[in-house]
């Protein structure tokens, strides 16, 4: 008993150096991430309920690993993308229209693959 009472003691340890470290890594949000040194977002909106940025990706264009808050996403010019998240990395066909949101903080990294210019509306609840 007192072997497994040490070894959960450890996982237990290890897990709050692992979530500190996490903490103090954050990520930047959609409009402090870029790529390659460039901005790719830029604000439309910005008050003390909502944030709304537009996004644009010309070919062979992505944007870095960022967090996003709470939000609601739609896709004014579609596009292909490889997108590296929580589940793995993936090549998705974004439709023009296409809208998405998620209620809780997410972060991905996306590169634009195909042949045009995509750009998104991003709207950010605070």
């Amino acid at each position: 008993m007192i072997k497994f009472f040490k070894s959960v003691c450890a996982f237990l340890l290890f897990c709050s150096i692992l979530f500190s470290c996490e903490k103090s890594n954050k990520l930047p949000d959609p409009l402090e991430a870029g790529w390659k040194g460039q901005s790719v977002c830029e604000v439309l909106e910005d008050n003390k309920e909502l944030r709304v940025l537009k996004c644009t990706f010309e070919p062979g264009v992505g944007h870095e690993k960022h967090y996003h808050n709470p939000h609601y996403g739609y896709t004014i010019a579609g596009g292909k993308f490889k997108i590296t998240d929580t589940t793995g990395t993936r090549e998705v066909d974004v439709p023009t229209g296409y809208g998405f949101s998620n209620d809780k903080v997410t972060s991905h990294e996306v590169l634009n693959i195909g042949e045009t210019t995509a750009v998104f509306l991003i709207m950010e609840y605070k």
